[in-house]
């Protein structure tokens, strides 16, 4: 069954491997999404900032993301925009690094989890790769992640998925809602609202 259309706004806490709160809006903006959304957390002893507004399109593939942070470093922004078909720039110049991604995934963000699964729409036991434009929280840097979601056995209205990314050697089983949002983050975050 596909997800219905998300809330107007959600909120995570975040814990364990950082301290933070993030609140994020979404308003339907034909033919797709915008979300805007802002996470505060310390981590690591490091406070820092990062406000984002992601367009994604009718099949939720992410077309564009500007996204802006602040730590003890100072102001930094970031620019992606995609052709919906996996090739991306990265503030106005190509990055042929990151063909084949279809999603961001936002280290700061919980929320950014949602955009592969509503755009993947699997089926019970069913895998599929999804790599993202990964962005760092702190210095905004942009990297190539390569994942993995495997949809499990559904709790009611709820859907699973075992969620890996080799690259940090992390697996756990995500929890979303009947929006596609997710509830329950392993180590991450927890849906607060």
């Amino acid at each position: 069954m596909p997800f219905g259309s998300p809330p107007q706004a959600a909120a995570w806490a975040h814990h364990d491997a950082r301290v933070g709160f993030e609140v994020a809006y979404f308003e339907p903006v034909p033919p797709g999404h915008v979300i805007t959304g802002c996470t505060t957390a310390v981590e690591g002893g490091q406070a820092w900032i990062v406000d984002y507004t992601i367009r994604v399109d009718s099949d939720w593939r992410t077309r564009s993301a500007a996204v802006h942070g602040r730590s003890g470093a100072g102001p930094l922004s970031l620019s992606l925009q995609s052709d919906g078909h996996g090739r991306w720039q990265v503030n106005g110049v190509p990055a042929p690094f990151l063909d084949g991604c279809m999603d961001v995934d936002l280290e700061s963000s919980a929320m950014t989890n949602a955009l592969p699964v509503h755009r993947l729409a699997l089926l019970p036991d069913e895998r599929a790769t999804a790599p993202a434009v990964y962005v760092r929280a702190v210095s905004l840097h942009v990297e190539r992640l390569e994942q993995t979601y495997v949809r499990t056995l559904d709790d009611g209205p709820r859907e699973r998925y075992h969620y890996a990314a080799p690259a940090f050697d992390f697996t756990c089983d995500l929890v979303y809602d009947a929006t596609g949002l997710v509830l329950e983050y392993p180590g991450i975050a927890v849906r607060a609202g």
